[in-house]
């Protein structure tokens, strides 16, 4: 069996849904995925993962998005705009909290160089944040944007690497190795056979449940409360900007099932978006008034019941796949070492 491995192939499957084919974000159609990981030296272990809300214009076709926050300790650029106008119009990228103007910067320039966008004068770039700062030498200037531009030109559909990569490259949780992590849940048939598909980048403390255990083997000096978590959701599911808000404020129910401390110094930030073309603000749709698709307020407790259980098993994968590291704590000016989860218990 190797070193590393997710969740459910130690049976552990938080839920009762089933997950799509690849029981990941790109399990919703349309969607990619791309990463950069960033090991220079004894110091530098950062990155940036990019999600792509669907294969066309991103920024001539909007997606509908909501976003919801738990605990707003962080730096989530683009939010405001995300909240007032309910769309995402670039791709999401994810990074270290000091690299989030560069992050900013990558978006752009992607987004003015795309054809069809010659015109374009203004972009609301969209960036989260975890600071990895207890193994990155966080003030180092990792990733660069040169660095985000590969992560965004590179996302494809198809499995999705998780743990100690892209944006996870340096992030701790629960005092152990976090990282990126990814789940997904198909509704069945009479649902509307919708599916959900999450990606989370964790970086948060409290007391570690795993499917609804404490698990009381993590060898802690102290308490680690402290941290932050980006959670996306996708969907290819119809629905507003609304009901797309509510989505994402039910994948902190997941979060909690993990054991999240929420504490003061965390930053919970959830944000979800529909890929079906059938509700994008396209040119047409925002030039005047249009009919939308547009799924009921009565349809959606399946989906929250999706959402909440894909979110408990992407943070798990995080955790599962993330590999101990060795790097620089920026803030003790020293180096560090996080080891990652251990699985023997599991496998015995």
């Amino acid at each position: 069996m190797p070193t590393r491995c997710r969740a459910r192939d130690l049976g552990i499957a938080p839920g009762n849904l089933l997950p799509g084919p690849l029981n990941a974000i790109t399990d919703v159609p349309g969607v990619r995925v791309g990463q950069v990981t960033v090991r220079e030296g004894d110091r530098v272990r950062t990155g940036v993962t990019a999600i792509l809300t669907h294969d066309g214009n991103i920024f001539q076709e909007k997606a509908p998005a909501g976003l919801a926050v738990l605990n707003g300790f962080g730096k989530l650029a683009g939010s405001t705009q995300v909240l007032e106008l309910g769309e995402i119009e670039t791709p999401i990228l994810l990074t270290n909290t000091l690299a989030v103007g560069r992050a900013i910067e990558a978006i752009n320039r992607w987004t003015l160089s795309r054809p069809g966008n010659e015109r374009v004068t203004s972009v609301n770039a969209v960036v989260g944040e975890t600071n990895d700062s207890r193994l990155n030498d966080i003030r180092a200037g990792f990733p660069t944007v040169e660095q985000m531009v590969t992560a965004i030109e590179t996302a494809a559909p198809g499995p999705v690497a998780e743990g100690s990569v892209g944006a996870g490259t340096g992030t701790v949780a629960f005092g152990v190795k976090g990282g990126i992590g990814t789940s997904s849940r198909k509704l069945p048939g009479k649902q509307g056979g919708y599916m959900i598909g999450v990606l989370v980048q964790s970086n948060y403390g409290g007391d570690l449940r795993i499917d609804g255990q404490l698990f009381k083997d993590l060898q802690r000096p102290e308490a680690d409360t402290d941290g932050s978590i980006m959670i996306i959701v996708a969907t290819d599911a119809p629905l507003s900007d609304r009901n797309l808000r509510r989505l994402a404020e039910r994948a902190f129910a997941g979060l909690a099932r993990t054991g999240s401390a929420l504490s003061n110094g965390s930053g919970d930030y959830a944000l979800a978006f529909s890929t079906v073309g059938a509700v994008r603000r396209t040119a047409e749709r925002r030039a005047e008034a249009s009919s939308v698709l547009d799924l009921p307020n009565d349809r959606m407790s399946p989906l929250f019941q999706a959402v909440i259980e894909a979110t408990e098993e992407a943070i798990l994968n995080s955790l599962f796949m993330a590999e101990t590291t060795s790097g620089f704590d920026a803030g003790r000016q020293a180096p560090s070492r996080v080891e990652a989860l251990s699985l023997h218990q599991f496998r015995r």
